[in-house]
């Protein structure tokens, strides 16, 4: 199951690197991919991954990172 979602925020490769690296441990996530230049983010997973955890890992990557579904 894809979802996709828009990340603001993100300055550098360095910001993608900790969004996609937090947003990767998250339980039955399989894939992560974070666009810098887009702003975007997929998350691949079997089942829907909660949106509050989500928010939580992209929080945990750096305070002025925020998300949204897309």
């Amino acid at each position: 199951m894809l979802a996709n979602y828009i990340v603001t925020g993100m300055t550098c490769q360095h910001c993608v690197n900790h969004v996609t690296e937090e947003v990767s441990a998250l339980a039955g996530v399989d894939r992560v991919e974070v666009s810098l230049a887009d702003g975007r983010m997929t998350v691949d997973s079997a089942q829907p991954i909660d949106f509050d955890l989500i928010v939580a890992a992209v929080a945990e990557a750096g305070d002025d990172y925020t998300v949204a579904p897309a």
